[in-house]
């Protein structure tokens, strides 16, 4: 008998073969299509021989050289220490290097001396902040819905954290992309794991459109072509309404990884503590609501009438099938009723929590007193109401059985063709995927199907995007010019060998970023001066054999982080919910946006600026901060009249610029020579020449007289923070414009 079973299951895997062979064999790809590299697995190809051995530090220099030699090319020289410190310190931690580090790296004779600060910085807690704006642009994390509403998700700034946390603990990329993928399925205890699905939250959602079913159609779009473009760098959403026109993604190949997500609805209100610490919570919630007893039964009482007016407000302008899916007996409800039911209760209690918060403004008259008695009264009991529970952002399956899932003839969300089961994408893998059901039985399992298949090591695509993510963000291109998109229409890659060598070794690594840093840091080509040559840019106008280094602009994050480095202002406070640096008053149309916090509050990292969709932060929009309703691989770079004027008039750059100028007399006192050079020293870390010395004393002489002016008309004028007595308030002043003057040079905003 156990032969026999044996025998029969041989059959059917070599059936399975058979099919998914016959499958592939007839597939509607072209030559060149089956032939192009990206589909094809990673081998790791050997380690070029150069006559220059001398200039191979690591193995990526000798990939880099081998292209060089062949063109008849020479590398640049050497950028200066202090060049490259700049550089590396803004590529790794996004702040620039302070006068203490700059003389420590300076003093350093040892050939291991840059090695040194490397491994330094890479274990600066900002390295993850940096780092995580990173890929929060590619998260296309905000923390409002968009569209007109734009309301706020209170919660979703702990996905912000929790990538800050994984880049600095150098958490496996495998295991990072798995627990936003899946953490749900795979890890459900972990709070960092239930936190990491909101990967998959940040989508944009018009929480107020009736059409719930039309809703979850542009959400599931979303989420597939985010996960396309972010982990394989496919543009899978060309080929939602037909197959792709350029690349092998089959119109079948996009609704086969959206079944995954087929069953997924939003979750926000993932309890983030042990199962101890919430059984706890709720004995003495349990206590608290035994005092209260009493006083809520009054208030529910009182507060009937308006909640079902709410309710029945929201109910009746649902169409007819989700009133329905609401009204059903929980036990008789199918999984798509499920999937809208959960996706009515937000509309169906807006502005209205279990709590009666935001209810006392539906009341009116005698109720409304009489309400507003009772939460006194209820006030009271405060002391004993155990403190809220830490809540999270995420996302889960509506329960262990999916929902069936449709190809879309054109896309049309109600046009349904062909029924589809999750899958990959064909011309890799054409063979379904296999699905097993967690052991908790409250997840269909899908998710964690689609995890494993990315980080597989074979898996032909992860691995080269994310090494070609890190060689774009430290080189200001990536091998491949197009981090985002692989396919046809890609910026053709510009030396695949060494792409194919980074991402084989990032897997024989552990996955580990930090590893992959050091190993692009350390090498000669990143070490290169800016220097041009124009013989060489004839042979190679766009520099993309990489024969001197890019200068880089900084983002506007960087730039205002920067600023307030060299002031003095920044606060280096990390974690926690999102601060709002102040904006003009006519940009807060939706309002909600705190003016009442301190200014040392305001003056945190840029990365805890709250993200509201539909209103930038202005200097990080004149900057070319992308829009976050869709996953951004590369920032555009602008050079517009906006930038400049926010530069020389934002209030808060001015108020820098003032604290700069504070911090410049505390050192150098009333000597003026010794003011500009420790201005300089701040700003861009090295001393002025000769002729910036003359240039920047005249400036503070012509200023200086010009103010003298102005105080004399008794018209007004800032004075730095700390001036000392003994000097005279216009010269004071005048160095405020030296200092705004640095600000706005290219040297600041750019780095060589």
């Amino acid at each position: 008998m156990g032969s026999a079973k044996h025998f029969k299951a041989i059959l059917a895997l070599l059936a399975l073969a058979c099919s998914v062979w016959a499958m592939s064999d007839n597939l509607p790809f072209t030559a060149e299509q089956r032939n192009h590299w990206a589909y094809k697995k990673v081998v790791k190809p050997t380690v070029p021989v150069v006559k220059q051995r001398a200039w191979v530090k690591t193995p990526v220099d000798a990939f880099i050289l081998a292209k060089l030699e062949a063109q008849g090319i020479t590398p640049s020289p050497a950028a200066d220490k202090i060049t490259l410190l700049r550089r590396v310190s803004f590529d790794l931690t996004g702040l620039p290097p302070t006068p203490a580090e700059i003389d420590a790296f300076l003093a350093d004779k040892s050939p291991k001396a840059f090695a040194r600060v490397v491994d330094r910085l890479l274990s600066s807690p900002h390295y993850g902040e940096k780092w995580a704006r990173h890929w929060l642009d590619l998260a296309r994390y905000a923390e409002s819905d968009g569209f007109k509403a734009d309301d706020t998700r209170p919660h979703v700034w702990r996905y912000r954290d929790y990538v800050i946390k994984a880049f600095n603990n150098d958490k496996p990329y495998d295991r990072f992309i798995k627990e936003q993928i899946a953490g749900d399925e795979l890890w459900p205890t972990d709070p960092d794991a239930l936190v990491a699905t909101g990967f998959n939250r940040h989508f944009p959602d018009e929480y107020n459109a009736r059409d719930l079913l039309q809703r979850r159609q542009e959400i599931l779009n979303d989420i597939t072509d985010t996960v396309g473009v972010v982990f394989l760098a496919t543009t899978y959403g060309c080929a939602r309404c037909h197959d792709h026109k350029f690349d092998p993604v089959l119109q079948k190949d996009y609704y086969k990884l959206q079944a995954f997500f087929a069953p997924l609805r939003a979750k926000d209100d993932y309890v983030l503590v042990s199962a101890a610490a919430q059984a706890d919570y709720q004995t003495k919630l349990a206590n608290w609501q035994e005092q209260t007893k009493e006083l809520r039964a009054q208030l529910t009482q009182l507060e009937a009438p308006a909640r079902k007016a709410l309710y029945d407000d929201g109910f009746e302008k649902y169409p007819e099938e989700i009133q329905r899916a609401i009204t059903t007996a929980p036990e008789k409800r199918d999984t798509m009723q499920w999937l809208m039911y959960h996706k009515a209760q937000w509309q169906l209690h807006y502005g209205v929590d279990e709590d009666g918060n935001g209810i006392g403004q539906k009341l009116k008259g005698e109720a409304k007193k009489q309400w507003e008695a009772l939460r006194q009264q209820l006030a009271t009991f405060d002391r004993s109401k155990p403190a809220a529970l830490p809540i999270g952002s995420g996302i889960t399956d509506v329960g262990p059985q999916s929902p069936k899932h449709f190809l879309l003839k054109g896309g049309a969300y109600a046009a349904f063709g062909e029924e589809v089961q999750p899958g990959f994408l064909t011309i890799i893998d054409p063979a379904p995927a296999t699905i097993v059901m967690p052991a908790s039985g409250h997840s269909t399992g899908r998710r964690t199907a689609l995890a494993n298949w990315l980080t597989q090591p074979d898996n032909p695509l992860t691995a080269r995007v994310m090494v070609n993510r890190l060689w774009h963000y430290h080189f200001g291109r990536g091998i491949v010019g197009t981090p985002n998109d692989f396919g046809t229409m890609r910026d053709r890659e510009t030396h695949l060998e060494l792409l194919d060598w980074l991402a084989a070794t990032f897997v024989e690594q552990g996955w580990s970023l930090k590893k992959m840093h050091r190993l692009l840091l350390l090498s000669n080509a990143y070490q290169q001066a800016t220097t041009f040559n124009a013989e060489t840019a004839k042979r190679d106008p766009d520099n993309k054999l990489l024969w001197h280094f890019r200068r880089q602009r900084l983002s506007g994050e960087d730039i205002r982080d920067a600023m307030l480095a060299v002031s003095g202002k920044l606060n280096l406070q990390m974690g926690g919910p999102s601060v709002f640096p102040d904006i003009p008053k006519e940009m807060d149309v939706r309002g909600g946006w705190n003016r009442k916090e301190s200014d040392e509050q305001k003056n945190r990292r840029s990365i805890y600026a709250f993200v509201r969709r539909n209103s930038r932060y202005p200097m990080f929009q004149a900057f070319d901060m992308p829009d976050t309703h869709e996953s951004c691989g590369r920032r555009a770079v602008t050079t517009t009249a906006p930038q400049a004027l926010n530069l020389l008039n934002d209030k808060a750059i001015l108020s820098a610029a003032q604290a700069f100028a504070g911090r410049v007399l505390q050192i150098a006192g009333a000597d003026r020579n010794r003011q500009i050079v420790t201005a300089y020293r701040l700003a861009l870390g090295r001393k002025p020449d000769a002729d910036e010395l003359t240039l920047a004393a005249d400036f503070l002489q012509k200023q200086t007289a010009l103010l003298q002016a102005r105080l004399a008309a008794k018209q007004p004028v800032a004075i730095p923070t700390g001036c000392p007595a003994d000097l005279a308030p216009a010269q004071a002043a005048a160095l405020i414009d030296l200092c705004h003057v640095l600000f706005n040079t290219n040297e600041f905003v750019y780095v060589n």
